[in-house]
Order: C-alpha cells, then structure tokens, then sequence
C-alpha cells in the first residue's frame, strides 16, 4: 500500500518555463521553513532570517536579531563622559568616528558647549572621510555576494588610501577614539592636510573604474534592477534612512536639513549635494550609494581648503577633572553613513549619564526587510539583503 501526500499548486514553483522570476503554475509544492543563519557569509555579522518558501518563492521573513547584543546602553550608565566614547565607536565598526560623534555632540549640547571652530571643521572632515571608508566597503562586499570576486581589490585599494591619512592622524584603523567632549584629542599633525588632499584626489581620479566594471556590467545590473523594490511609503512607516531611503525617492539628509558642525556652510556654497533615485530597487541602492562617495570627497577637499585658511588656535576645550552634565534630556542626532543616528540623553546632575538611548540607522533599515522579501525568490534573497547596507552590531548594540 503506498501512502500518497496531497500538496496544493504553489505560486512559488512557478516560472521554469520562461526566463521572468516566477511565472506559470505546473509544480506542486509546500510551504518550508528554511533558516538562513544565524553564521551565514552575506549579513555583514550573526543575522538569522528565518523564511517560509513556497517552492523557490519567499512567503514571509522573520527576521532574528540579538545573536551580539553587548548592553551598550547599560554599559553607559557606568561609565562617565569621558568613557563612553570607547563603547560608543563600536556597534557600527565602519562608521566608529560618526558614531562617537554624536555622543560628544550630545553631550556638549547639554553643557551649552560651543567648541573651537578649527575644531567644527576637522570634525566635518573626519566624517566625511569616515562615510567614504563606510561606502567603499560596501561597494567591494555587495558585488561579492552576488558573485563578483574583482570590485573588492578596487574598494579595497582606495579604502587603503584614506584609512593611511586616517591611521597616521588618530593611531587607530577602525576605532579612531579622536573625538572628545569638547573638541578632537589633538590637533591635526604638519602637513596632514596636504597628505589628506593628496589622498582625496588620488581616490576621486580612480573611481571612475570601479564605476566601469560594477554600474555598467550587464550581470550585475540583470541581478540588481527591478528586485528588491522598497515604496516611499515603507520608508516612512518604518523609519528607513540614509542612503536605502534616498533610492526610494525619499529627500531627506539631516547634513541639509537639520545642519550641525560645518554642514550649513557647504550647503549654502553648494557642495553638500543630496542624492536622490526613484526606482527604490537594489541598482538604485547601489548607485546612490557610489555617488555618496563622490559628494564626500567634495566635502572633504571644500573642508580641506577652509581648514587651511583658518589661523592657528586651540583644537579643543579645556574640561575640569570631574565632568558633569547638568540635570536634564536632549536628543541629537546625526546623518551617519547609514542613515540616521539619534541619541537620547537624561542627566541627574552626575558624572554618568543616567539613561543614554541610540536609535541607531541599520535596526530601522532591517525591519523593513520582510516587506520587500516578500514574494520574491530566494536566488534574490542575498543582492537584496546585501543591497540593504547594515553592520549588525549597529542593530544589536
């Protein structure tokens, strides 16, 4: 007697007839649950998705998070001002000098702290280059994941090139720890600038060929455009920022919009530029992605050539031995590489904060990845998780 199971006519075993993902409806198949992770080489960190397929079609993804979580939040509490610099650069390790940005900047505008201007314009340009060294690892790693071994030693070369000027100014190649409540560590060293401009132009003039083999392969652009499509209306409803949003059509830069540091001066001299697509896809990802670095090195040569004109002064505040922020809340927030970073901080009147929350960019930018996942086949799976530019620790924390 042989035992015959009943499965019904799924949506997603369709298309083996014809070259489009997913169509006709000739194979029966059931509802699977496939676990993707939680040590999976594509997700940037210890990111499990846990997807129910129909045939070779997502149905639904769940994602799951916390396989890093460290208690940084926590952790500032015991901590004083001072200290929490060090916890602050490492939940998202490509963006460490933006993110210990945003707490010295929070805390100096609990202390009405107005830092020296030398300082205000290192700090803009510190930041731009720490964007570039952000994006160029994600323009050599997302090729990679969907199978393209070169980029990475092109992304990879220039982001050598500013890690140099980055190292040589801070001693540190991804946790630089030069910003202080206040100011930066120290000044820039002689001849800095030169060896930053130096770097800035070598990188610009080179980019082009990453442009060439990446935007203008006809494989990458068969895997890129036209999947992984997010709505404008999903970026707001949850929250979604940086560079992701922008490709929807979403535009938003708090560097334009809300201006800290230098970013009000660039504008208005028009070389802070905010890129924008409307396709929302994972091509258009990538390519706003590619142009960002562009902006930054504009950025970064316009910091450059003011920090030149500037007289020489002091580089940062003098603080007393025990810092205290007075009692009360504020919130800052910043355009990190990935989107927005906020910082929420309550003082008692105490050398530690008494409650320091981060809202930071890739939690948002991943809770929305059961909406674009879905109905999609698993061969897309991966540009499409790759194309959403997060670091884990950044969601975790």
């Amino acid at each position: 007697m042989t035992e015959q199971r009943i499965v019904g006519l799924g949506a997603g075993a369709t298309g083996f007839r014809s070259y489009e993902r997913g169509g006709g409806d000739e194979l029966a198949t059931e509802d699977m649950v496939l676990n993707i992770g939680p040590q999976h080489p594509a997700t940037h960190g210890v990111l499990r998705l846990k997807l129910t397929l129909d045939g070779e079609r997502i149905v639904a993804c769940e994602p799951i998070v916390g396989y890093m979580h460290r208690g940084v939040e926590k952790l500032f509490e015991v901590r004083d001002y001072r200290q929490i610099i060090v916890l602050a650069n490492r939940h998202d390790w490509l963006s460490a000098f933006s993110s210990e940005l945003g707490v010295v900047l929070a805390v100096e505008r609990m202390l009405g702290m107005e830092v020296p201007v030398r300082a205000t314009w290192s700090r803009t340009l510190l930041a731009e280059l720490n964007r570039v060294l952000n994006h160029l690892m994600f323009l050599g790693s997302y090729p990679l994941e969907i199978g393209a071994i070169t980029p990475i030693f092109y992304a990879f070369r220039e982001r050598e090139t500013i890690q140099q000027v980055m190292e040589e100014l801070s001693g540190g190649r991804m946790h630089y720890m030069f910003n202080r409540v206040g100011g930066l560590k120290e000044d820039l060293p002689a001849g800095w600038l030169d060896r930053a401009g130096a770097a800035v132009a070598a990188v610009r003039r080179r980019l082009p060929e990453i442009r060439q083999i990446i935007l203008g392969n006809e494989i990458f652009k068969a895997r890129t455009q036209d999947v992984g499509q997010l709505s404008p209306e999903l970026v707001q409803a949850y929250g979604v920022s940086g560079p992701i949003a922008r490709a929807s059509g979403v535009d938003f830069d708090l560097r334009r919009d809300e201006p800290y540091l230098a970013y009000d001066e660039l504008a208005a001299d028009g070389v802070l530029r905010v890129v924008t697509r409307d396709e929302g896809d994972c091509y258009a990802r990538f390519s706003v992605l590619f142009d960002q670095v562009q902006v930054s090195l504009d950025l970064a040569d316009a910091c450059i050539e003011q920090l030149r004109s500037l007289p020489a002064g002091p580089i940062n505040q003098r603080l007393p031995k025990i810092l205290k922020a007075p009692e009360g809340a504020t919130y800052c927030w910043t355009e990190n590489p990935l989107g927005m970073n906020g910082y929420y901080l309550v003082s008692r009147g105490e050398k530690t904060p008494w409650r320091l929350k981060l809202r930071s960019a890739s939690f948002n930018n991943i809770a929305v990845l059961p909406e674009v996942l879905g109905g999609c086949v698993v061969a897309d799976m991966v540009a499409i998780l790759g194309s959403m530019f997060f670091v884990v620790g950044d969601i975790d924390k």
